[in-house]
């Protein structure tokens, strides 16, 4: 029970890869606060689910965070229910894909939001309590599209580029103090939005879907396999270590080599 007594706020955490983040935390035994989108019912089940195969307390909180107000307002709920909020994982985001001169605006904008903006208004939310208990992990999921680019994805990129460079800074404004921040730069990770693209693209084709998927890696992954969930929150964990305490202002890649190309 690694991180017993730590509470986390886990964003975007109602499914694929935050729900991997969440259940690794859970599992090292922090409290956990869920967020995101989804039926009232089934994210109960989630949220108990989690609480009984754990032990440890869970609850949801419906922000939406696009807008700042409701970040604030999650972490000050969180601290106010668990006495303190440990460990901050950006998870949440969104995609759009068309070129530059076809990019709508207001797709534009979401993005950055929620991408970007909403990782500095929780940050500026969680950093007091952090060094008042002089401890603290910042993690923000970020993408391989944080450190190279593909066409078609202009506010994606430039959004986890700049998710890339507000950890640093974070890094470095906190470096003489136990609180660390680092990214985390998946690459492709089989989600149920991922494997949503795979089926697209495998209708649009008119091919296999096990054929669309090893298109799909083969463009970008020289492994050839997808990273998973569970190993995105694997690594989560370790940088809530100890043994990651001197791992500052670091963009990680879980990308099966997509970046070393």
């Amino acid at each position: 029970m690694l991180l017993a007594g730590k509470s986390a706020v886990v964003t975007g955490s109602t499914s694929g890869i935050g729900l991997g983040i969440a259940r690794a935390l859970a599992e090292a035994g922090a409290d956990i606060v869920l967020n995101g989108f989804g039926e009232a019912a089934a994210i109960e089940k989630l949220r108990s689910g989690l609480a009984t195969e754990f032990g440890v307390r869970v609850t949801f909180s419906k922000a939406d965070i696009a807008y700042a107000d409701e970040v604030t307002d999650m972490i000050d709920t969180a601290e106010s229910e668990f006495g303190h909020v440990d460990i901050l994982v950006n998870n949440a985001g969104i995609q759009h894909t068309a070129s530059i001169e076809a990019f709508p605006t207001d797709q534009w904008n979401l993005i950055i939001a929620i991408n970007l903006s909403s990782n500095f208004h929780a940050i500026r939310a969680v950093l007091p309590s952090m060094r008042q208990r002089k401890w603290g992990r910042i993690i923000n999921i970020a993408s391989t599209h944080g450190l190279v680019a593909s066409t078609g994805k202009g506010a994606y990129v430039a959004a986890k580029h700049g998710v890339i460079g507000l950890t640093k800074v974070v890094a470095l404004e906190t470096a003489s103090t136990a609180i660390t921040c680092n990214a985390i730069c998946p690459g492709w990770v089989l989600t149920p939005l991922v494997q949503k693209q795979i089926d697209e693209r495998a209708e649009r084709e008119k091919i296999s879907v096990d054929v669309a998927k090893a298109d799909l890696l083969s463009e970008k992954q020289p492994s050839r396999q997808f990273a998973t969930p569970e190993q995105i929150g694997a690594v989560v964990v370790f940088l809530c270590s100890e043994a990651a305490a001197q791992i500052r202002g670091a963009a990680l890649p879980v990308d099966g080599g997509w970046t070393a190309q």
